[in-house]
């Protein structure tokens, strides 16, 4: 049986008129008889009371109607969802992004861009540092990554394309002699201690931490590492020491914590995507294209400011 014998029976079973149903499939009359005798012999049952007048349907004819409707459907409803997945408009996209993402204005601009224009994707979400985004992309348990890649090997089948950057700024207490200083030179801290991440957890800050403190001319002293952003406002603020984070994160207020801007060249931490470099999924291509739309915008919006 096939789908073109359903769409005959209902046509025929709608008009009730074998004249009729053939202009409406654009068939000749004789064709679609011998159709719809075929299709009777397949099921093994009369669908349609045939006279010189009339056409009716069967109690057998009434029921196959109500079922190839449906089969009809379905098949309708199949193609579409083919035809949106092979557009990249339907379907799932694990999506990895970094801790200090949400505070910027492009992970939110991207969302609500992307679910505007891709309603009916699922995007599967997932806070991550960004070694442990290259390493799933690489196990393919992530689709594509908001990175914060500062340089080093990446793990095969991974590539990484930069976006922009946020500069980066000295978290201080609100008691410290440099906390309402306009901005700050990292040659001026080399008696400071520094709350930073632990090594190796997955965020090129501490390696940047360490570069801008040998660019100025000494070694970086770590008193306390933390594996959360806000756990190291929160330590400046006991007077631990002073942190380096990305200046979007000064939206986080906590009392005796200020944030002071850094004047020393490439005192900024790069944002990327990572994705597999021969990804075909239309799904992947869509995202990515948005991303690059919402980074234009955001570059432009940068260089106006």
């Amino acid at each position: 049986m096939e789908l073109r014998h359903l769409r005959y029976f209902v046509a025929v079973a709608e008009e009730l008129n074998f004249r009729r149903a053939a202009e409406r499939l654009h068939i000749g009359q004789p064709p679609l008889s011998i159709q719809i005798r075929a299709l009777e012999e397949e099921v093994g049952a009369r669908l349609l009371e045939r006279s010189k007048r009339r056409v009716s349907l069967t109690e057998a004819g009434s029921r196959f109607l109500r079922r190839a409707r449906e089969i009809l459907a379905a098949a309708g409803e199949a193609v579409d969802e083919a035809r949106q997945a092979a557009r990249g408009e339907l379907g799932s996209l694990r999506v990895g992004f970094t801790s200090s993402l949400p505070y910027t204005s492009i992970l939110p601009d991207l969302l609500v861009a992307y679910r505007r224009r891709y309603p009916a994707v699922e995007l599967q979400l997932k806070e991550m540092f960004t070694t442990d985004q290259l390493v799933a992309i690489a196990a393919g348990r992530l689709d594509v990554g908001l990175v914060r890649y500062v340089g080093g090997a990446l793990p095969s089948g991974v590539s990484v394309r930069e976006l922009g950057a946020d500069p980066l700024c000295l978290v201080v207490n609100a008691a410290h002699p440099l906390a309402n200083r306009e901005s700050v030179r990292f040659a001026e801290l080399a008696d400071e201690g520094f709350i930073t991440f632990p090594e190796g957890v997955g965020t090129g800050l501490p390696d940047i931490l360490r570069r801008l403190c040998r660019d100025a001319g000494f070694e970086p002293r770590v008193v306390q590492t933390a594996r959360e952003a806000t756990t190291q406002v929160g330590l400046v603020g006991a007077g631990i020491g002073l942190a380096l984070l990305p200046a979007p994160l000064s939206c986080i207020r906590l009392p005796r914590v200020r944030y002071v801007p850094i004047a020393d060249a490439d005192a900024s931490f790069v944002l990327s995507v990572a994705s597999p470099p021969d990804a075909t999924s239309p799904l992947l291509a869509g995202f990515l294209a948005v991303l690059g739309e919402v980074a234009a915008t955001a570059d432009q919006a940068g260089a106006k400011r």
